[in-house]
């Protein structure tokens, strides 16, 4: 492989690397155009794939992200619903003791 192709990649896993979060997909969306621009006269129908899969990447960590929230929303409403069952419970077993 190529030094060029060898930059080219990891130019392209820093870009990868950067849509782990979503605070920072803008970012990856930069480094993966100037990474384009640098492609684009090299092989266009590779570019067009590489594009596509870039897309899908996007797509796959925000969908991602999303369902993080999602499942940390649910696991914070479950913690208090759980807390609000246990106190319902102490205070039951109080009031039965004071009787």
């Amino acid at each position: 492989m190529s030094d060029v192709a060898q930059a080219w990649i990891e130019r392209l896993n820093e870009a990868i690397a950067l849509t782990k979060e979503v605070q920072t997909h803008p970012e990856a969306k930069a480094k993966f155009a100037a990474l384009e621009a640098d492609l684009s006269g090299e092989n266009p129908e590779m570019l067009v794939l590489l594009k596509r899969l870039w897309d899908e990447c996007i797509s796959a960590q925000r969908g991602s992200a999303f369902w993080k929230e999602m499942s940390d929303a649910e696991k914070a409403l479950a913690d208090g619903a759980m807390a609000a069952s246990i106190q319902s419970k102490q205070n039951y077993m109080r009031l039965v003791q004071e009787m």
